[in-house]
């Protein structure tokens, strides 16, 4: 059994987090300790006001803290309505903690103008949302059917039946403008768009960086590899043997990374903008940067040929993988060249372009050669090996959709992946080691509830799991690695991806459980992640290479910066998701009608979800449409089960599906079931006494199930 490197311990050894401070749980101000309320604004830091629900418009603002945990993954945002805790804290300060989000609140509703004959209505655009608000006539005059507008529930008109009044707010684009999917997500989750005027005053005033204070590394032929239409260059790489005696058949590593810090000094307007951001957020088909352009695509993309800032890590592995020794530099490179995943890998195959051919024996087969001894390293530490199944958004001159296919996984890719992964591990290191205060990137392990599910689940495959065997990584593989291949591959692949917590940024380290690794830092794309620009300016405090550094201050705001970057993190990837699923939906709509083979996807009480083979789209099969007899949900199984028949529609099943309804402002698809049910034991377990179900399988209207 090959054994750990010194810089790992057994996870039983790990340190665990410390208990958060308890804080009172009696709100003052009349408040209960549980409540739903509206997000009703954000301020210029960043964060977002709540009021109650039944509160009058007088009531006062409270903060909503940032949240950290699983409970933010549908990231709030601006008209959201939510269920907060509300906590008092030592100041006599109210703040509302979030525990789930409950869809658009009724006080600010995002939605499409609806015009007819007799009225003029708002449809709401999230699919959580059925009510609409209908709009004065004399309101509506400059408005035309199609609009996306902002609009507020009003205050005097209320009818007591039918929709409710409403005024728009804002009008931010129109439903049939191509980019109307990115421009609905970023209203819908409060996405920070733009620069203030200083903000951009500071990025034109930036100046080309010089050799003073910086190691030269103009003559190592770094390159950058990265999609074909990125237009931001992070990381650099190369590769070369090692000739030192002692580390025979070993390599060294170099991982330049570009130099945010050198620009975004601490508590200017670049700074406080980009911390209010968070990351950039990218959509299929535009991004919203975290830094200004002159910035992000000019002195701070380390483009081909051009001299550029950088922070780099010369890191010496050996023949086991294993890493040896690193060190960091604050250096002046020149790219080599831009190339893409495609034209690397290509070269490599034996393809290469005209350009790749002059980098094969200096750059490009080093490269790969090295990415084959780090791989013996990665397979002995086993991180888990979870496949992706993302899909690329293919768009036109037109900025109409042309296709959406899936995205390449490359040994390219791979290699990219293991090599900025090793450069965090040494930022995380040797801050560590240098006793400077840092934002881990952790990744718990799965809980119990988790595991236990993930057991129910295998076991109706068949497939047998030790319960008191503690989560491991390799565990995980192994499961992966023997339904691989099989009818279950791709459900068990999303099982055990569901059954995994969220990795967030936290000052207090429990370790990457996913990597495998005790120490995690996020080091190498500070251009659009505001977490390593913080690990950037902690290195260079470290080991004084400038005066630049982290800040008392920085050190001061760690953990709360750690907490709103998880939340702005959470707020792009929700944002992100919907987009996607609105220009999937758009790519759909004139296929209405036609049959699709897909995989259950997901199992609820109210119906199926089935994802398509051919886009990777999900949509829904309500329970009312699978047959006339009643449907009850067994949650173990994940399957929902016939009481008269026993049929069974259960997850990860394949099934054919008919297109019944695509649209494209909400994302929506609904999906008719061709296939039949499997075949189960008739005279299945009945569901308890209570009102008698419907034939469309439901229970009357406003019963609990």
């Amino acid at each position: 059994m090959a054994r750990r490197p010194k810089t790992e311990r057994p996870r039983s050894e790990r340190p665990k987090r410390e208990p958060r401070g308890r804080r009172s749980r009696e709100a003052a101000g009349g408040l209960p300790p549980v409540g739903v309320v509206d997000v009703i604004e954000l301020d210029a830091d960043g964060d977002l006001f709540v009021r109650p629900t039944k509160a009058d418009e007088a009531a006062p603002l409270v903060r909503l803290a940032p949240n950290p945990g699983e409970a933010a993954a549908g990231a709030p945002g601006v008209g959201d309505r939510l269920l907060v805790r509300f906590e008092t804290l030592e100041g006599g300060e109210v703040e509302a903690r979030l525990i789930k989000r409950l869809g658009q609140s009724a006080h600010r509703i995002l939605g499409v103008i609806r015009k007819s004959r007799h009225e003029v209505r708002v449809e709401p655009v999230d699919r959580r949302t059925k009510e609409s608000l209908l709009i004065p006539e004399f309101e509506a005059r400059e408005l035309a059917d199609g609009d996306l507008v902002l609009a507020q529930v009003g205050g005097n008109a209320e009818r007591r039946y039918g929709p409710r009044r409403g005024k728009v707010l804002e009008v931010v684009g129109r439903e049939d403008d191509p980019r109307a999917a990115s421009l609905l997500a970023i209203h819908a989750h409060g996405i920070p768009t733009g620069f203030s005027p200083e903000a951009e005053a500071e990025a034109e005033a930036a100046e080309p960086p010089t050799l003073a204070g910086r190691t030269d590394l103009r003559d190592v032929p770094l390159v950058t590899i990265d999609p074909p239409d990125a237009r931001d260059h992070d990381d650099a790489v190369f590769a070369e043997p090692d000739e030192d005696a002692r580390n025979q058949g070993g390599w060294i590593v170099w991982v330049a990374i570009a130099d945010v810090a050198a620009y975004v000094r601490p508590g200017t307007a670049l700074d406080i903008g980009a911390r209010e951001k968070g990351n950039s957020v990218y959509f299929p088909d535009r991004v919203e940067p975290m830094l200004p352009e002159r910035l992000s695509a000019g002195l701070c993309s380390l483009r081909e040929g051009e001299p550029r800032a950088c922070l780099a890590v010369r890191m010496v592995f050996g023949k086991d993988g294993r890493k040896r020794s690193h060190r960091f530099h604050r250096g002046l490179m020149r790219s080599a060249a831009k190339l893409s995943y495609d034209e690397a890998q290509a070269a490599i195959d034996g393809r290469p372009d005209d350009r790749a051919a002059t980098l094969m024996d200096r750059v490009l087969t080093p490269l790969f050669e090295a990415y084959a001894t780090l791989k013996i390293g990665r397979d002995a530490r086993s991180p888990l090996e979870i496949e992706s199944a993302e899909r690329r958004i293919h768009f036109g001159a037109d900025g109409k959709i042309d296709s959406i296919a899936p995205r390449a996984s490359l040994p390219a890719h791979k290699l990219i992946e293991e090599f900025m992964i090793q450069a965090n591990v040494c930022a995380a290191e040797t801050l560590e080691q240098r006793r400077t205060p840092l934002i881990y990137r952790i990744h718990d392990t799965p809980s119990d509830e988790k595991i236990l599910s993930l057991v129910d689940f295998l076991s109706t495959l068949g497939i047998p799991w030790n319960k008191g065997q503690a989560p491991a990584t390799d565990r995980f593989n192994k499961l992966l690695a023997e339904t691989r291949g099989g009818p279950h591959a791709e459900i068990v692949n999303e099982v055990v991806l569901r059954s995994q917590m969220q990795a967030i940024y936290d000052t207090d380290n429990i370790g990457h459980f996913g990597l495998n690794l005790d120490r995690y830092a996020h080091f190498t794309s500070p251009i659009r992640r505001y977490a390593d620009l913080i690990v950037h300016r902690a290195l260079i405090r470290a080991l004084g290479l400038g005066d630049d550094g982290l800040t008392d201050g920085d050190v001061v705001r760690m953990k709360e910066t750690a907490e709103r970057i998880t939340m702005a993190e959470r707020r792009a990837m929700a944002a992100e998701r919907d987009a996607t699923d609105r220009y999937v939906a758009s790519f759909l709509a004139d296929r209405v009608g036609a049959e699709f083979e897909g995989r259950i996807s997901g199992v609820t009480r109210f119906g199926l979800f089935v994802r398509l083979a051919e886009t990777g789209a999900d949509g829904l099969v309500p329970i009312s449409s699978l047959g006339e007899e009643y449907f009850r949900h067994d949650e173990r199984a994940h399957a929902l089960v016939g009481e008269r028949t026993g049929g069974r529609w259960r997850l990860g099943r394949m099934v054919e599906v008919r297109l019944r309804e695509a649209t494209p402002v909400t994302g929506g698809l609904l999906f008719e079931m061709l296939s039949e049910p499997e075949a189960g034991e008739a005279g299945a377990p009945r569901r308890p006494r209570g009102p008698t179900p419907r034939k469309h399988g439901g229970y009357p209207r406003g019963r609990r199930r």
